[in-house]
């Protein structure tokens, strides 16, 4: 089995409260959470996570799958003392934040997914784009993504960490990009949802074409304590476009009474 090599990036909080682990879309870094991360904070200890390869991550020099990704989440989470804790996650850090929620369920109380999906596009659509940074790297990947990612008028409102996401993109070690692409060329949990024990709260944007409301609902309904609901004038990074709405929702939802 692997378990691949994740960083952990420490976010503000108390240390001595209940951990959140905040997970990365794919080509991003914990750079997404940065705005959103001082409201979570005021109750938490908010611990940010980069992907093999990106930020502050090694290079991967394995092959992996979603799994053997939410293992290592797991091992983080040991780390700052063990479960259960809080984990929310985007796009590729929703999919290891339901594997971690069905792999180790001791070490999850409430789980946060923003848009994500049980499976995200199609095979064919990971293993093109896997073979595509092999051979030409990720900068081409650069306006594809910014038009994925962001809603209209997201970039203006909010220039410098989508300037700052677009180069995380760019210095994301190309192998490892594309080993994340094959693993999630592999991802779905759509028959194992009923088995996620602890709450879920779906979050999708309005704009979202990638994860869009569909994937959100397929979640609420298929595990057995789920809600979804959307995010306004976001597309598919609701933290870095959104920060405030994002970090009601996720501080609404981790206080409410089980």
């Amino acid at each position: 089995m692997t378990v691949p090599r994740l960083a952990a990036v420490e976010l503000g909080g108390p240390r001595d409260a209940r951990p959140l682990l905040l997970g990365p879309s794919l080509g991003t870094s914990t750079i997404l959470w940065r705005d959103a991360a001082p409201r979570l904070g005021i109750r938490r200890r908010i611990v940010a996570w980069d992907l093999p390869g990106h930020g502050a991550a090694p290079a991967a020099d394995a092959d992996f799958t979603v799994g053997e990704l939410a293992d290592a989440l797991a091992g983080l989470i040991d780390e700052l003392g063990g479960g259960p804790a809080d984990v929310a996650g985007v796009s590729l850090g929703g999919a290891v934040t339901l594997e971690l929620a069905l792999r180790h369920p001791e070490r999850v109380r409430r789980a946060v997914i923003m848009c994500s999906g049980a499976k995200i596009a199609t095979r064919e659509t990971w293993t093109d784009r896997a073979a595509a940074v092999r051979t030409n790297g990720t900068s081409p990947l650069v306006v594809p993504s910014a038009q994925r990612w962001f809603a209209p008028g997201s970039m203006e409102r909010h220039p410098v960490i989508a300037g700052e996401l677009l180069h995380a993109l760019q210095d994301a070690d190309d192998e490892s990009y594309a080993r994340c692409c094959d693993a999630l060329a592999d991802y779905d949990v759509r028959d194992a949802l009923s088995a996620v024990a602890a709450p879920v709260l779906a979050v999708w944007g309005e704009h979202d074409q990638v994860t869009p409301e569909a994937a959100a609902r397929e979640v609420a309904d298929g595990v057995p304590h789920g809600r979804a609901v959307g995010v306004a004038d976001a597309a598919h990074l609701v933290p870095a476009e959104q920060p405030e709405a994002a970090a009601a929702l996720i501080d609404e939802f981790l206080e409410e009474q089980a």
